[in-house]
């Protein structure tokens, strides 16, 4: 009994995603290939980026921080979610637990922050374009870029710290198909609170400062576009705004509601399906979402292909 107890501390028993055991071979494929399509699509791009020199800009390099901050997000959770679609048990230690859950944390925090910075590019290209080469420089874009990194890393490392004070002694099933810290709580013999708390108070906070950052730049560029009596300026303004404003809805909203909303409104099927939509579906989206729009790397690529061919 003494030595059932240890192993339950220690070892976790993810349930996995809910399905009919025929659509097992189906979902791994389709999730194969959405991965595949992520990892190709994001180094692709970010080694499309890095090989042309006239993409060496902010707007690009910006592009080419958010490209290998999808490939981290993916690759933290997904090949071992595919690997435990065959396997009898679906079983993570402690230690494998707390790395997922950083690395993932790492991913998904700095994704704000850099998507709050690229709304502040837009909004100095568009309603300061004159200034724009001198205001932001690449040392300027790559500072927000490492500030990015920082703060997405310390934000995950506070969480992940948190995670050690909690014990597990009476139940190891997590249901859900990665470490999440949510599951964590519900399972932990230690009173959450504190963890719930912490959780509330940063997150929001970084949901705050990035949200606030992204909808004050989209206003004040609104209002640059609705003075302009150019349509074809405002045709190109909107043209280099809706990728990231798209960009941006698809990654905000499911993320709100998994970690910022009331407990009480929560269920673990829901929660599966807005990690599902943040993990798997929008590192596969983006690549296509900024590429195919998007002239300079469309030219770029047909550059590289002709020169290869």
């Amino acid at each position: 009994m003494e030595k059932e107890n240890a192993s339950l501390l220690t070892e976790f028993v993810l349930t996995g995603l809910t399905y009919q055991q025929e659509w097992g071979i189906p979902l791994f494929l389709v999730f194969l290939v959405i991965y595949l399509f992520t990892i190709v699509g994001n180094l692709g791009l970010i080694a499309l980026i890095w090989n042309d020199s006239q993409l060496h800009i902010p707007m690009y390099l910006f592009l080419g921080s958010l490209a290998s901050v999808d490939a981290l997000i993916s690759s933290s959770v997904t090949p071992n979610m595919l690997v435990k679609f065959f396997a009898r048990r679906n079983v993570m230690n402690l230690t494998e637990c707390v790395m997922q859950f950083f690395s993932f944390g790492i991913g998904v925090s700095t994704e704000c922050f850099l998507l709050a910075a690229m709304a502040y590019d837009r909004y100095i290209a568009i309603c300061n374009p004159l200034r724009y080469p001198v205001m932001m420089t690449n040392r300027l874009c790559t500072q927000l870029i490492a500030s990015s990194f920082v703060c997405g890393t310390i934000h995950s490392m506070i969480h992940t710290g948190f995670i050690f004070r909690l014990t597990f002694c009476n139940d190891n099933i997590l249901h859900h198909f990665f470490c999440d810290i949510k599951p964590l709580f519900k399972i932990s013999c230690t009173d959450p609170s504190i963890n719930i708390l912490i959780v509330y108070i940063f997150s929001g906070l970084v949901q705050v400062v990035t949200i606030t950052t992204v909808l004050v730049s989209y206003t004040l560029v609104l209002f640059t576009i609705l003075k302009r009596k150019s349509l074809e300026g405002i045709k190109k303004a909107f043209s280099t705004c809706g990728a990231h404003l798209l960009s941006v809805s698809l990654y905000y909203g499911p993320l709100l509601f998994m970690y910022v909303r009331p407990r009480s409104a929560q269920s673990e099927d829901q929660d599966m399906k807005d990690s599902l939509f943040y993990i798997v579906i929008i590192p596969f989206l983006n690549p296509i979402i900024y590429s195919l729009r998007n002239k300079k790397v469309i030219d770029s690529l047909t550059k590289l292909i002709k020169r290869n061919v």
